[in-house]
């Protein structure tokens, strides 16, 4: 019998998902992932919508990593599972997988996220809320989290960004995907087009409004390539993207 913690959806590479290579692009697989665990949040009754209305408080995506076999390619589809693998008191883990349709593995992801209080900002235990407890799925991500490189100096920098209203997510602060855009805005198209992407893992570690000014910082070593964002001398954003 299926477990019944897992969401599983046929998706189709849209135009809206690639970038110049004609493949699900670095980002928009985030966007992906993100969007497939939102459904599978809203299927076990506990999306942000849902959490809003009947405890006063939202989800917060603290941490994704994602490993890629292949990118998908514009048009192709594929089948997207998203479940849920612990319930770590304050903390919870979420799995997705991507497979094309003969049963191959193309993504394999991690997303932490926390709840945190309307008014306070302060966390809420996943216990108290609608949250599944029990019967979760074995893990399919069981790589850990890393602790980045945090040694960046003004050497390091590449540029900055207001943050303009399309930045803007429904939390009225900087959306997580247009981070990810702005740090991988560090490579040229040309780069991007001749390097495959093997892994992606980003944190979250700020907040970010409208009319803040953005530094981005980037440094490599080797096929690996480490970014951090800032708003004054206050990290809101980390990625470490291998190739």
């Amino acid at each position: 019998m299926e477990n019944e913690l897992i969401f599983t959806q046929e998706r189709t590479i849209s135009s809206a998902f690639i970038d110049s290579s004609l493949k699900m692009g670095i980002a928009q697989s985030v966007l992906m992932v993100q969007d497939n665990l939102t459904e599978c949040f809203n299927k076990l009754g506990c999306d942000g919508v849902i959490y809003r209305e009947k405890y006063n408080a939202f989800w917060v995506f603290t941490k994704s990593k994602l490993i890629f076999k292949r990118r998908p390619d514009w048009r192709e589809k594929l089948s997207a599972s998203t479940f849920p693998v612990d319930n770590a008191g304050f903390k919870a883990h979420i799995n997705t997988i991507l497979k094309d349709l003969n049963g191959e593995t193309l993504i394999i992801a991690n997303q932490e996220a926390c709840v945190l209080d309307m008014e306070k900002h302060r966390p809420v235990k996943l216990t108290n809320l609608n949250y599944p407890k029990e019967n979760f799925p074995e893990a399919v991500f069981t790589e850990q989290f890393e602790k980045f490189d945090a040694d960046f100096t003004e050497d390091d920098f590449k540029y900055e960004q207001i943050i303009r209203a399309q930045h803007i997510d429904m939390s009225h602060h900087m959306n997580n995907i247009e981070y990810i855009k702005l740090a991988l805005n560090v490579f040229t198209d040309d780069f991007l087009l001749s390097h495959e992407v093997k892994s992606l893992e980003v944190h979250y570690t700020g907040e970010s409004k409208e009319g803040q000014t953005l530094r981005i910082y980037g440094k490599t070593n080797g096929n690996t390539t480490n970014v951090v964002i800032k708003e004054s001398e206050r990290s809101v954003f980390e990625m470490k993207i291998e190739f």
